[in-house]
């Protein structure tokens, strides 16, 4: 146990250290609120479509701007700062605010023309079907016996 002493104390400094910088920032906006940001986005496939889902928590569906071009789809949207709190009433301010821009190329499967999108509790939901010639198709085989018994 004694050979972690060393370390508690380590860990001990930069904590202190952290909470020096976080007590000299105070009331400062963070840099991070100021650089791009971009959204996370998970996408999976099922049998029928290629599914988008982006978390977007806090912005407006009137602030969403979802359109595909050229076999690319872009996501473009704001997130905007409550304007109703004084800037400098901010203690600590670590979500990202302003624009952003997701693009994803499309393969040729996807029928463009049917893409759907849903936005609820803050997650876009876009819905991009397959072209029926694209999807897998199963054919059954008949096996015949030609009476050897192999």
């Amino acid at each position: 146990m004694n050979a972690l002493s060393p370390l508690r104390g380590l860990n001990t400094l930069q904590d202190q250290v952290n909470r020096l910088f976080e007590d000299s920032f105070r009331g400062t906006r963070s840099e991070s609120t100021l650089s791009t940001w971009a959204p996370s986005v998970d996408i999976h496939e099922t049998e029928n479509a290629l599914i988008v889902c982006a978390d977007l928590p806090g912005i407006s569906e009137k602030d969403l701007d979802v359109r595909v071009e050229n076999n690319m789809l872009t996501i473009r949207g704001e997130r905007k700062m409550d304007t109703s709190v004084n800037e400098d009433n901010y203690l600590r301010v670590e979500r990202t605010y302003g624009s952003f821009s997701r693009s994803f190329s499309l393969p040729s499967a996807v029928n463009t023309e049917a893409i759907k999108a849903d936005y609820t509790h803050g997650v876009l939901t876009v819905t991009l079907p397959k072209r029926e010639e694209s999807k897998p198709k199963q054919v059954k085989v008949n096996i015949q016996s030609n009476g050897n018994g192999r």
